[in-house]
């Protein structure tokens, strides 16, 4: 499921393409799933329908979703290389958006996978 943080300084168009992008990354989502409505997830979290569709948007740009009109939006038939490229996108913006400096960001990541 998808969670927003009212509190977090991260706006919530982007917590909710951090959180599909780790989640196609993770495995939870696989290519063809389908997505709630953009209606539908706006009225689950309690938020504007312009911002479930802005990260939608983003995410399509991104190569990690496939809008298909009314049929619905769905996980992209893609290789991880494009999740991947979505989830570094999406960790340099979290990383701006915090103010950390970038080679700490990038220390981060280091640690994070071990090398």
């Amino acid at each position: 499921m998808l969670r927003l943080d009212p509190a977090s300084s991260v706006p919530p168009y982007e917590q909710l393409r951090t959180q599909i992008t780790e989640q196609v990354a993770g495995g939870k989502l696989g290519a063809g799933d389908r997505l709630p409505t953009v209606r539908r997830l706006a009225d689950d979290l309690g938020i504007a329908p312009n911002t479930v569709a802005r990260a939608y948007r983003e995410l399509e740009q991104d190569g990690l979703l496939d809008g298909r009109g009314r049929a619905g939006t769905f996980v992209a038939d893609a290789d991880g290389d494009h999740a991947a490229k979505a989830a570094a996108r999406t960790y340099a913006e979290t990383v701006r958006a915090l103010g950390l400096d970038p080679s700490y960001a990038l220390t981060l990541v280091r640690r994070a996978l071990g090398v």
